[in-house]
């Protein structure tokens, strides 16, 4: 009886633990959601925040759970995960968004969360484990979807520009103010469909391992899903200000129409993704948007040293947060 009690209470301790890098993805990846609105004006911090918060609950009502089956199923082979595992994947995760957050570079929660998994289960059963096409999948994204971002910002750019060019430049930028609130509410939808789920893949995986769910369960505890998505709401609604600098005003100079155009072909980007399963990066999407609005105005507007320190940080994010995944994983079995 003990040693159930035991177990059951080291599950609850790791959901939480789950539920606060839940937390923390949304107070990180705050600045993907609303850097745009607030650098050109068209909400106030406090406003923004509210707003992303909301649009990344009701995506609970939008989108299928094909990424938490993904992250829950897709990444290591059955029977390989324990919560000696799950509690080295959170801490490589957190650990990593921390510090990022502190320095103010905008990473990949999602990443870091991948990497997490991986160095974990490698430190225990090594590379074997791993489900490749699940791995691949996410990798190969990695760079598609900032490339897609790019390419669907920009074409955006091109279109808006065109359609716009014989109207006066006040005029269009009371337009693209409203419109602004659409496509950011649109990217908020998409980051909450697609980082809420991984957070739901991670305790379906737990859940799973410790026998609290069934394999052959077609989606994981409801309450699971609603937690999920309100901690991450929760957690934009703190916002992450040292990368919204950075995301909004370091990079290149946003009007409206730029901040319309680089949400609109972000959350086309998540759309697709969260469709197909595959969890993305929403920090690298928005940056690919945001550096393909501004080239198409003039190479020179964007700041290259600036978007590359945050590749810097992209390449670095799976291997750091795999070490330190490793590290946690080998320290829980002394402890527990």
């Amino acid at each position: 009886m003990e040693t159930t009690q035991t177990a059951l209470a080291v599950v609850v301790l790791l959901v939480a633990l789950a539920l606060a890098f839940d937390f923390m993805n949304g107070f990180h990846d705050a600045a993907n959601s609303i850097a745009t609105v607030v650098s050109t004006g068209v909400l106030k911090p406090g406003q923004a925040v509210v707003f992303a918060a909301f649009f990344n609950f009701i995506a609970i009502f939008v989108f299928h759970l094909s990424v938490a089956a993904t992250v829950g199923k897709g990444f290591v082979e059955p029977g390989v995960v324990d919560t000696h595992v799950v509690f080295g994947a959170l801490v490589g995760a957190i650990t990593w968004n921390v510090i990022t957050w502190y320095y103010g570079i905008p990473s990949s929660s999602s990443h870091a969360l991948m990497g997490g998994i991986v160095g974990a289960v490698m430190a225990k059963a090594g590379v074997s484990a791993l489900i490749a096409k699940g791995i691949l999948k996410t990798m190969a994204f990695i760079f598609i979807s900032p490339l897609l971002g790019f390419l669907l910002g920009s074409l955006m750019m091109v279109a808006v520009a065109w359609i716009c060019r014989r109207q006066r430049p006040h005029k269009v930028d009371k337009w693209f103010r409203r419109l602004q609130l659409v496509s950011a509410g649109a990217y908020s939808l998409g980051h909450g469909g697609n980082d809420a789920q991984k957070t739901i893949g991670i305790i379906w995986m737990l859940l799973l391992a410790t026998g609290y769910a069934s394999a052959q369960d077609a989606s994981p505890p409801t309450w699971t899903i609603v937690a999920c998505y309100v901690a991450i709401a929760t957690g934009t609604m703190f916002g992450g200000w040292r990368i919204v600098k950075t995301m909004g005003q370091r990079i290149t100079k946003l009007k409206p129409v730029g901040g319309f155009c680089a949400e609109t072909g972000g959350a086309m980007t998540l759309f697709l993704a969260t469709m197909l399963g595959i969890p993305v990066s929403t920090t690298h999407t928005i940056t690919g948007a945001i550096v393909g609005v501004g080239s198409t105005r003039n190479p020179s507007a964007v700041r290259w040293g600036v978007a590359g320190n945050i590749v810097w940080a992209w390449i670095l994010t799976i291997p750091a947060s795999a070490f330190v995944a490793g590290c946690a994983y080998w320290l829980s079995l002394q402890l527990f």
